[in-house]
């Protein structure tokens, strides 16, 4: 075993995007060993210079997988295992015993559960007092055809749990279609003709106007620990999708949402951390619950600049026992992903055509002006560039020209 520090390393599983960067950045400035498990070669996450190790997993979610976890415990020591996306965290969890001297922190099975199904999601928000979308899952064509005769549209297509129907979907060659805007009955049943093959049909909820708010918490014993909360400034696809710009937002605002929030995850019997996202309308203070993730969340760089600290909570908390000192909550960072931001741009300005909801409002002058000016605030953050670990950013943009 390699002599690292007097800390146990934690190793993170998932360094292709910002957010394991985010992950590796976070531990590592805390003097933490971090142990990178790549399942890309070209992994943004394996040129940060925070990383104690780093490796590529060859045989991901599998026996051999599990083989070669073990394989870095027995090269690196006892540790605990973050990873970011729910299909590795699902792995996690029904194979944490399987391990070795690593311990995976994930939540429980059975709040997992929940959290993954949209509608069990809205059953428990609903029950704790949140107000939800109107929202349908039709299970027959027969419902399918009252659902269009009755139901308030426009209206969003969403799967209620993804990861459970990708596999019938790719199986009959049928895209998955992560969000489908449909502004009548007809369109609705057109769309809804799609899946008939495989007698599966996504959730139908109710159209909310408004932009993304999301609040995030780590949960210890039943109890909030750490609060943080952001508001979508810009998102990708323009209509509404994962934040390119966010701000985040003091949390002496939206402080009686945010103890729903918490009541809601109370009830789901969850810790660790999660995000609360709603979609909020400034013109009429609305706030409509929209899902929980029980993960690490793509804007989580916005989280780590303001010193949020959910890595070292989750390593800290649920890894050693210990509350781990936190530096005050920054409250008035914008932090940015360009990359994205351009493909935005070029959406509004040159595509519009491709955005699919067509209540969308295009500001292009506005839009313009305010990419430009973010790069004077002195306020704003970056989800990949860091001058103090630049190699990361080199990576990402080496990526991006081979895919083109």
């Amino acid at each position: 075993m390699s002599d690292l520090t007097c800390r146990p390393p934690c190793y993170v599983l998932g360094l292709e995007s910002q957010i394991g960067l985010g992950l590796v950045r976070e531990l590592g400035r805390a003097g933490i060993p971090v142990i990178g498990i790549a399942l890309s070669p070209d992994a943004i996450g394996l040129r940060s210079r925070y990383l104690t190790a780093g490796t590529v997993l060859k045989h991901p979610r599998s026996d051999e997988g599990l083989s070669e976890i073990r394989a870095l415990g027995e090269q690196y020591g006892p540790g605990y295992l973050l990873t970011v996306s729910e299909a590795n965290t699902r792995w996690l969890i029904d194979h944490a015993d399987e391990m070795g001297v690593i311990r995976p922190l994930v939540p429980s099975r059975e709040a997992f559960d929940i959290v993954l199904d949209k509608q069990r999601t809205l059953d428990a928000a609903r029950a704790v007092g949140l107000t939800t979308p109107a929202s349908l899952c039709p299970g027959r064509w027969a419902e399918v055809e009252h659902l269009a005769a009755s139901f308030p549209f426009p209206a969003v297509l969403k799967w209620s749990d993804p990861n459970l129907v990708a596999g019938a979907l790719s199986a009959a060659g049928i895209d998955m279609i992560k969000a489908e805007y449909v502004y009548s009955a007809e369109e609705f049943l057109v769309a809804a003709q799609r899946y008939r093959p495989i007698a599966v049909w996504p959730l139908v909820q109710e159209y909310c106007p408004g932009v993304g708010l999301g609040q995030f918490f780590f949960m210890h014993n039943g109890e909030a620990v750490r609060r943080f909360q952001h508001i979508r400034i810009a998102e990708w696809p323009p209509e509404g999708g994962f934040s390119s710009v966010c701000d985040a937002v003091p949390l002496d605002c939206q402080s009686a949402l945010q103890n729903k929030s918490i009541e809601l995850l109370q009830s789901i019997g969850w810790e660790g951390v999660a995000m609360v996202e709603y979609r909020y309308d400034p013109a009429s203070g609305r706030a409509l619950l929209m899902e929980v993730n029980g993960r690490y969340w793509g804007s989580f760089p916005l989280a780590m600049h303001c010193g949020a600290g959910f890595a070292l909570l989750s390593y800290g908390l649920q890894g050693e026992g210990r509350m781990p000192t936190l530096p005050l909550l920054r409250e008035d960072i914008r932090c940015r992903m360009v990359a994205t931001e351009l493909k935005r741009l070029v959406r509004i300005l040159f595509q519009r055509n491709r955005i699919r909801d067509r209540t969308f409002v295009a500001k292009p002058f506005a839009e313009i002006i305010r990419f430009l000016g973010d790069f004077l605030r002195p306020s704003v953050r970056y989800y990949v560039w860091s001058l103090t670990d630049p190699m990361p950013f080199f990576q990402d943009v080496r990526n991006a020209v081979r895919v083109r």
